[in-house]
């Protein structure tokens, strides 16, 4: 009995190998603990700052076979204390990040059905938003092209909250409900250039209201130069039926000193809503699904869940890259913000100025440590825009470790 047993443990070992010779297991852990003094808006007083660790933990499988591609993301996400230590139950943030398959139809044709992550260029439009803990993710169904330096993504998504019996109305919040886009993405010697058409529908009380948003990302290297470029015009209608019109600007310039310092300048122009807009209209562009933590400050003072239909934005910048050794480097950036209308009749454009400084050190190829501190030295117009008027220092404060071993 004790051979037999042997032999079959001998031969499922063996199975399950040949089984799984293409398959990749990967984890990732990501606590992250943050001070909060003024964090995406000004501090009022007699408030206390805020302080917690936020944790992303992340389980992932990839394979690959003859015409086909698979990838799940099992994810939670937490904040340290939010669950009892003798829970009997967790329904925090244990989720499904990705789920999707890749039909390789022939050598330039793919299908990608599921839920999955849409990034695309520099992020502005379309992005994985890999700062916030939880991330983003769309059910969707996208068409691939891809030949030489030719890519062409035709994306498909249309959202329902349950399976209904009757009717179509979408009751998930933060969700778009119908969505189709096209980029194309072009590459030469030293230039490249993408396009992206986006259909984006949202639920209204009076059925689906859609917007279109058309524009391009440019981007040229040359020597130690590198220049990059983001035009986006919006037009149709808000969700509240407004008739829209809103462009974002945006225009970068690096320059690689030496082989550890690196330099930048650069300012982007989203239009936005004067007081005294005129009903019925909206100016006001929108990144809808953009990693927006990565433009405009890192303290999210816009455009990160805020910031909507507002005054837009004009964001002058310089920033500075040190490489300190071969496993550290040091970024700072200054942001000075003013907004793109009319505030009031009473105060300038004026909304204050923003330094950003951050710290890298890779331990490993798969453990790395960052931390970053971030104040805001607000303006008049802040205080106007944000309802407060307390006088207080905003800042933040954060580290936070990743550690992503291959574990298969």
């Amino acid at each position: 009995m004790k051979l037999k047993n042997t032999i079959l443990l001998i031969l499922f070992f063996i199975g399950f190998t040949n089984l799984f010779a293409q398959l990749k297991v990967d984890a990732e852990i990501r606590p992250r603990t943050e001070y909060r003094h003024g964090f995406k808006t000004l501090f009022p007083d007699n408030a206390k700052a805020a302080f917690f660790t936020s944790q992303r933990t992340r389980l992932n499988f990839s394979h690959s076979i003859e015409k086909l591609n698979f990838y799940m993301s099992l994810q939670d996400v937490r904040v340290w204390g939010d669950v009892p230590q003798l829970n009997n139950s967790d329904a925090n943030g244990f989720s499904l990040h990705q789920a999707w398959g890749e039909l390789l139809l022939d050598s330039n044709f793919s299908l990608k059905l599921g839920r999955q992550e849409v990034a695309y260029d520099d992020q502005r439009m379309f992005g994985s938003v890999g700062w916030a803990q939880q991330a983003r993710s769309h059910d969707l169904a996208l068409l691939k092209y891809k030949k030489n330096n030719f890519k062409l993504d035709v994306g498909l998504a249309f959202n329902q909250s349950k399976e209904n019996l009757t009717g179509t109305n979408l009751t998930t919040p933060k969700t778009y409900k119908s969505m189709q886009y096209a980029w194309m993405h072009k590459k030469w010697n030293h230039f490249s250039a993408s396009f992206l058409l986006l259909n984006n529908g949202l639920q209204s009380a009076s059925g689906i209201k859609y917007s279109q948003t058309i524009g391009a990302h440019l981007k040229s290297k040359k020597n130690r130069f590198n220049y990059t470029a983001n035009l986006y015009y919006q037009f149709g209608n808000d969700v509240a039926n407004n008739d829209l019109s809103a462009y974002l600007l945006g225009l970068e310039a690096n320059y690689k000193a030496t082989n550890k310092t690196a330099f930048g300048l650069g300012f982007e122009l989203i239009s936005g809503n004067d007081y005294n807009t005129a009903a019925g209209k909206n100016n006001a562009f929108t990144p809808f699904y953009g990693t927006n933590h990565k433009f405009n400050g890192f303290m999210d003072y816009f455009y990160v869940g805020n910031h909507a239909n507002n005054v837009g934005l004009v964001d002058f910048y310089v920033k500075a890259n040190f490489k300190l050794n071969t496993k550290s480097s040091l970024t700072a950036f200054i942001h000075n913000f003013s907004a793109a209308a009319d505030i009031n009749n009473t105060v300038t454009k004026q909304l204050g100025t923003e330094l950003d400084v951050v710290y890298a050190y890779k331990f490993t190829k798969e453990i790395g440590l960052k931390a970053g501190y971030s104040q805001m030295f607000a303006a008049d117009g802040m205080e106007v825009l944000k309802a407060n008027t307390d006088n207080n220092t905003n800042n933040w404060a954060w580290v936070m470790l990743t550690i992503k071993p291959t574990l298969f």
